[in-house]
């Protein structure tokens, strides 16, 4: 009997439904499927990014471009006001 457990969090690539992705082990392949629309595949061995990771102020200084880096040297003045 394979047992099937749900991914919290998951969203469904076909429908977009979040919580209704299920995964299950079948002849050491690792299968994903939909309980709402019923879409189902098979999932990647070792999947990559789909892209980059977004540039943010802790980033790598070799990520960062040219006018962040010019953000973060700048001199900023904070005035404080009386009431």
């Amino acid at each position: 009997m394979t047992t099937k457990r749900f991914i919290a969090g998951a969203v469904c690539p076909s429908c977009g439904q979040q919580d209704s992705v299920r995964m299950y082990t079948e002849n050491g392949e690792n299968y994903r499927e939909c309980v709402e629309c019923h879409y189902s595949d098979v999932m990647e061995k070792d999947p990559s990014l789909a892209g980059k990771p977004p540039v943010t102020r802790v980033s790598p200084e070799d990520r960062k471009s040219d006018d962040d880096a010019k953000k973060d040297s700048a001199v900023q003045i904070v005035r404080i006001l009386d009431q």
